[in-house]
């Protein structure tokens, strides 16, 4: 398993504590990392990507509700929610990263962590918003 899938999967871990056990970001951050001990890059990637979800948290939310029809945030599963949370802030804002690394990533970790069926729904939804980052490029 590569350095960023590793780092993904702890954000992943990281995102879903602050969102289920209403643990500030700090404390969510020490609890997965703290017991893991992943290498210096691994662990900075992770705390890039959960502070960088977290702090746009509010739009992530709003621009995944709008693509999700006939599905309510709240009653997504939380592991697929923070998923989307975290593929989204990725697709917007990791303009490094392709967006069919992404995306591919974010459906293989719902995969593992959640079920097959929130493979398709990750990727369907991540597909829509993928559409948002080729709006914020264009001159």
């Amino acid at each position: 398993m590569g350095a960023r899938r590793k780092g993904r999967e702890y954000a992943l871990q990281i995102l879903y504590l602050m969102d289920i056990a209403r643990l500030d970001q700090e404390k969510a951050i020490r609890a997965v990392l703290y017991g893991a001990q992943p290498e210096k890059q691994i662990a900075d990637f992770s705390r890039r990507l959960v502070e960088g979800t977290a702090l746009v948290m509010e739009k992530l939310d709003g621009l995944i509700q709008k693509c999700a029809k006939n599905w309510e945030l709240k009653r997504m599963a939380a592991l697929d929610r923070n998923i989307l949370r975290l593929g989204a802030f990725e697709l917007l804002h990791e303009l490094e990263t392709p967006v069919s690394v992404i995306i591919d990533e974010a459906v293989e970790i719902a995969k593992i962590f959640s079920t097959d069926e929130s493979g398709k729904f990750v990727n369907g939804i991540l597909d829509k918003i993928k559409n948002e980052r080729q709006e914020n490029r264009k001159p």
